[in-house]
């Protein structure tokens, strides 16, 4: 992992579904970086928001707030926040709690902001955007049923342009051989599959196009145990020979301890705890973290007898009604989302 190289770099992502005050927060100010040729591991448990930012990094979702750099260059640019905010200051006016001077130079700012954002949404180029590929969770939903193989694989490459049928064929039969399937597979169609041999087939349309980042969305959790491990050796393989940088979004933490080089941990759509898979293992800080982290079943059943499951209750666990939290460094490389209070009593509780 090359520790100067940052390939993807996420600042204050945000994803809302809905406007105004009954928004749905699913992604809510989101931030971290991945360096080339890294795996980072996203977890959390369903519905806090792993999937929608994966989903909205990679364009599926149109953010709402924020921006994503992919290679130095933002690639998603988020508008609707710099809106609302519009309309908030333009409600303060009329209520006469700001004044107008004031007023109108921020909605300026804001404009030139929306101008921006806009200008680099529209000029990120498709060949960048098509650097970043996705596996999908569901290798069934995920294949359209009435493609064959072939057709699934080199659907990428058609849209880019390639038009000599001989390449294409060529380039598909190489991407099934290096995800562990054989020519003959070209020509049947995804029902004919296990899941196991569907997620192949997913994995090969995705590395088809050479991508320089890999979206792994939780692509062994519709899987048996078994294929699991044979999926996750075969992403290795992948990363190794191909020199693949991964962002591996699950909720089986032993996975993502497994093959995952850092892990963030996310709860209600915000990023609670980041740090190397190693730290964070070793020493969970955020109260959200250890609760996960206590729910990990050990095949020993002395350890199992003993082991207690820890509850997160987050109205018992933070008070916020002082100072809202941040996202801060507690050691280095290790971050939390905590506020003064928390921090001094997280440094005394670990000698820092």
């Amino acid at each position: 992992m090359s520790e100067n190289k940052v390939l993807l770099d996420v600042q204050h992502l945000g994803m809302y579904f809905g406007s105004g005050t009954g928004a749905l927060k699913a992604v809510d100010d989101v931030s971290f970086q991945i360096h080339k040729g890294e795996v980072f591991g996203l977890v959390g448990e369903s519905g806090c928001g792993k999937t929608t930012t994966g989903r909205t990094i990679i364009r599926l979702y149109n953010a709402s707030s924020g921006s994503v750099y992919f290679d130095g260059v933002r690639i998603v640019a988020g508008t609707a926040s710099y809106y609302e905010e519009i309309d908030g200051i333009k409600a303060k006016l009329k209520k006469g709690e700001i004044d107008k001077a004031s007023a109108d130079k921020r909605i300026a700012e804001l404009k030139v902001e929306i101008a921006s954002a806009k200008r680099d949404h529209r000029a990120a180029k498709k060949e960048l955007v098509t650097q970043i590929q996705m596996i999908f969770q569901d290798p069934i939903a995920s294949l359209n049923p009435r493609m064959t193989v072939r057709e699934i694989i080199a659907e990428g490459l058609i849209i880019r342009g390639e038009k000599d049928k001989k390449v294409i064929d060529e380039k598909v039969y190489e991407m099934l051989e290096l995800v562990g399937l054989v020519r003959e597979h070209a020509s049947r169609y995804p029902h004919e599959f296990s899941g196991g041999q569907r997620q192949r087939i997913g994995i090969a349309r995705a590395v088809i196009m050479n991508p320089e980042l890999l979206i792994a969305d939780e692509p062994v959790s519709a899987l048996d145990v078994s294929i699991q491990a044979q999926v996750i050796n075969l992403l290795n393989e992948l990363r190794e020979r191909l020199g693949l940088t991964i962002l591996f979004i699950a909720h089986d933490l032993s996975v993502v301890k497994y093959f995952s080089d850092r892990i963030g941990v996310m709860y209600f759509g915000k990023m609670v705890e980041m740090a190397s898979s190693d730290e964070l293992f070793a020493h969970p800080i955020h109260p959200y973290t250890r609760s996960l982290l206590s729910a990990i079943p050990l095949p020993d059943p002395i350890y199992e007898k003993s082991r207690k499951r820890i509850v997160y209750n987050p109205l018992a666990e933070h008070d916020y009604s002082a100072q809202q939290p941040t996202f801060r460094e507690i050691i280095p490389g290790h971050f939390v989302r905590c506020n003064d209070a928390e921090e001094a009593k997280y440094r005394k509780e670990f000698n820092l």
